[in-house]
C-alpha cells in the first residue's frame, strides 16, 4: 500500500487521511450523540433551522463521500491481497506432488466451473485409497481416518 501510495498526488494523499480521521471520528457514538446534542441545543436556542438543515445536509454528503473514499481504498487493498494469496496457493498445488495443477488458477473460472471442479475432487477423495503415510488424502470426518 506504501508503493500505491507514492504514485499518488500529494493531495490526493492528503483526501486520503483526512477521509480517514473524520470518518473514523464521526463513525464513533460518541460523535454521533454529540450530534443529536448539538441539534437539540440548537433548536432550544431557537437558531434558524434552515441553516442547521443545509449544514446537516453538506455535512451527511461530505461524510457519505468520505466513507465511499476508504471502501474503495480498503476493496483495492483486498483485492491485492486476494491477488497474492490465490498466487501463493497456485504455488502449493502446483509444488505438491498429489495436488492437481489443473486447480490453480481455478479462481478465474465460472462459478459453475468451480462447483464442478469442486465435486470431482470431492468425488475422488473420497474414493482414494490411502497408502501408509497419506491419511491427508482422507475426507474429513470420515471413519475411515480413525
Amino acid at each position: 500500500m506504501a508503493e500505491e501510495n507514492n504514485h499518488k498526488s500529494w493531495a490526493v494523499q492528503l483526501g486520503a487521511r483526512v477521509s480517514a480521521v473524520v470518518s473514523n471520528l464521526f463513525a464513533h457514538p460518541y460523535m454521533q450523540i454529540g450530534v443529536i446534542l448539538f441539534c437539540v441545543a440548537w433548536f432550544s436556542l431557537r437558531l434558524p433551522t434552515d441553516l442547521l438543515t443545509a449544514a446537516l445536509s453538506i455535512l451527511a454528503i461530505t461524510l457519505t463521500q468520505m466513507v465511499l473514499n476508504r471502501q474503495n481504498e480498503r476493496e483495492a487493498d483486498d483485492h491485492r491481497r486476494d491477488v497474492a494469496m490465490h498466487a501463493k496457493l497456485d504455488e502449493l498445488l502446483i509444488a505438491t506432488s498429489h495436488a492437481r495443477n489443473e486447480m490453480a488458477g481455478i479462481e478465474e473460472l465460472e462459478e459453475d466451473e468451480i462447483t464442478e471442479l469442486k465435486e470431482q475432487a470431492a468425488e475422488e477423495l473420497e474414493a482414494a485409497t490411502d497408502e501408509p503415510g497419506e491419511e491427508h488424502r482422507k475426507m474429513p470426518g470420515d471413519e475411515r481416518a480413525l
